[in-house]
């Protein structure tokens, strides 16, 4: 339960850390594990990124009243977003014709302008719909889906 304005701007920094902390268990997947992500993994990641920035922004803020309000939506935007890139993730892992694979996420982006390329991720993901990591039967995009949920 929040309480005071101190609890508030700890609750925002622990946010803020478990953010860092699911960042870095990303990272080290990657190249520690050699798990290789996939555009929307990495779309996912970068989604992160901004829910970090309000929740680190608002626990230094420390704002009461309407300030903590317009922190509380821009972390529920953030998040939101971030909750639509992997639901989509997990709608094309379990779609049945997968589209077409386009390779990692730096081909893209060398071969197309940046918003082409965005476009291009979410109708081409079939790089997207291996599953090849799972904690108690749920992909990685699940749980990045519910750290979302839960962070908003």
């Amino acid at each position: 339960m929040i309480r005071s304005r101190l609890d508030r701007a700890r609750f925002n920094l622990a946010g803020a850390g478990i953010v860092l902390a699911l960042q870095g268990y990303a990272y080290y997947a990657q190249y520690f594990q050699g798990y290789e992500p996939c555009p929307l993994c990495m779309f996912q990641r970068f989604a992160l990124f901004p829910v970090a920035f309000v929740f680190v922004a608002a626990g230094l803020h420390n704002p009461a009243g309407v300030a903590s309000r317009i922190y509380a939506v821009l972390g529920v935007l953030t998040a939101a977003m971030g909750s639509v890139v992997s639901g989509w993730h997990i709608y094309v892992q379990y779609t049945p014709n997968p589209p077409a694979c386009l390779g990692n996420l730096e081909r893209v982006l060398d071969v197309n302008p940046f918003f082409e390329a965005i476009t291009r991720v979410f109708q081409n993901a079939g790089d997207c719909t291996e599953i090849d990591w799972a904690f108690l039967g749920l992909s990685m995009p699940t749980w990045v889906l519910i750290w979302f949920i839960a962070l908003a």
